[in-house]
């Protein structure tokens, strides 16, 4: 998603786009009509709660069930705003019939306000974030963890299976940045900024600058960057919490901590030995997530659930009200699927 935000900063980098078919390596079926109106319709609002994690302020999104059966929780990509994501998890929750407790925790830092005074946090951190989260939240929980990931946090997602807790019993990555893309040019271009402190100190302060306009101007020139695709509540987020000073050094930190620390392979080994416990969600032209992994993945690990979205939803899908709902019906779909066989075997 770090692409998709720069945009309406800097011209200089360009969004992506997929063509329209469906086509699963292994069947599942989605009805979007009548059934998303009413989905629509009926969604349980998730409540915003500010906690800290190990000292830091952390911005939580969360959906709970009375009687839960298991717990989401959701890990998003860079930046990591869990605003973003608000109709994707409303969506998820009514989806899985109130059966799930469901959690969206932010990154540190990447929120409205500069609680940590400038401070810029790298991957590792961030990962170790999400592991003391788990400790002191999650811990007492009697219900199997679920965990659910975006992009660079579908990395940090098998970061926590690897390191983790046993109470997690299932890992979905969405749309997965999992090793790094030598073969992208946008991936080089993005590299050559974030190593850049001047150019990142720049970038920052231009899109802070456009942050204190009138928030009336701002979201038009976001809209005019961003096309019609995204929807009014993203462009709002975009807005009030992407563009701070502080939010965007710590965005353009943690990839030039990503592309320094994580490998030009997966894990092999490793995906291999937890292979019926994880499932990627791929998309056509991302180069977060390129074919050639997807591809690679099928052959490395035969046995994992790893499939491809044919539907024109791009790598920042929860930015679209339609690619919010679809990737929740495709994320309940598959945490149902691991129940029924759980429950079977």
């Amino acid at each position: 998603m770090l692409l998709r935000i720069i945009a309406p900063i800097s011209r200089f980098l360009h969004s992506n786009s997929r063509p329209h078919f469906l086509n699963f390596s292994q069947e599942t079926k989605f009805s979007m009509g009548s059934e998303s109106k009413s989905l629509v319709q009926k969604k349980k609002k998730a409540d915003f709660r500010l906690l800290n994690v190990s000292g830091f302020k952390t911005d939580l999104l969360e959906i709970n069930s009375h009687e839960p059966t298991f717990h989401v929780l959701f890990i998003p990509g860079n930046p990591g705003v869990i605003s973003f994501y608000t109709e994707f998890l409303e969506s998820l929750y009514e989806l899985l019939g109130g059966t799930a407790s469901i959690t969206g925790i932010g990154h540190i830092s990447h929120s409205q306000k500069n609680w940590e005074s400038r401070r810029l946090f790298s991957l590792e951190e961030q990962i170790n974030h999400k592991m003391s989260f788990i400790e002191q939240e999650l811990q007492d929980v009697e219900v199997p963890i679920i965990l659910v990931g975006h992009s660079i946090g579908s990395y940090i997602s098998l970061e926590i299976l690897k390191r983790s807790h046993k109470k997690v019993i299932y890992c979905i990555g969405l749309y997965p940045f999992l090793a790094v893309n030598t073969a992208s040019s946008t991936q080089s271009s993005i590299r050559r900024l974030v190593v850049s402190p001047a150019l990142c100190v720049a970038l920052s302060t231009l899109g802070a600058l456009l942050g204190v306009l009138p928030l009336e101007v701002t979201r038009f020139l976001v809209k005019i960057s961003m096309g019609k695709s995204w929807s009014s509540s993203a462009v709002e987020v975009l807005c009030t919490h992407v563009l701070k000073y502080h939010t965007l050094r710590n965005m353009l930190f943690m990839a030039m901590t990503e592309f320094q620390t994580m490998p030009e392979k997966p894990d092999w080994d490793f995906m291999r030995s937890k292979r019926r416990q994880i499932a990627f969600l791929f998309g056509l032209d991302d180069h977060w997530g390129p074919m050639h992994l997807y591809e690679e993945i099928r052959k490395q690990v035969p046995d994992a659930r790893v499939e491809v979205e044919r539907e024109g939803h791009t790598h920042a899908f929860s930015c679209s009200g339609a690619g919010s709902i679809w990737v929740a019906e495709h994320v309940s779909s598959l945490i149902m699927n691991n129940i029924q066989l759980a429950k079977s075997s």
